[in-house]
């Protein structure tokens, strides 16, 4: 198993333990588990065209990067145990410029070997 593979395994597993508990939630809390369910659907997506051919090993590296970066806003975001309507729209708006280049990178007709 590679080790985007891991990250991607690791990542869906925290990320599926912490969209538990959404039935019950604040608007902000609601809005936070979005924005990680978001995270595991566009990782889902990446890993999908990584074994299709899709994306090539650099498209690949490129977007999973920009995902770290995401990662890193919504970490900063939350490190008050808060994350403002502003933070989440500055983190929304990343999360749907990403997923224009993940649809774009695999469906550019380059496709590995």
């Amino acid at each position: 198993m590679n080790r985007s593979t891991k990250n991607l395994l690791l990542g869906l597993a925290g990320a599926l333990f912490a969209t538990g508990a959404l039935m019950a939630q604040t608007p902000t809390q609601k809005r936070e588990a979005h924005a990680t369910q978001r995270d595991i659907n566009q990782q889902k997506r990446i890993e999908q065209g990584e074994k299709s051919g899709q994306l090539t090993p650099k498209e690949a590296a490129r977007v999973e990067r920009q995902e770290g970066r995401i990662d890193k806003a919504e970490a900063k975001a939350d490190a008050d145990g808060h994350v403002s309507k502003k933070e989440a729209k500055h983190i929304n708006r990343m999360q749907n410029r990403e997923s224009k280049r993940i649809y774009r990178q695999k469906h550019d007709r380059q496709r590995t070997k």
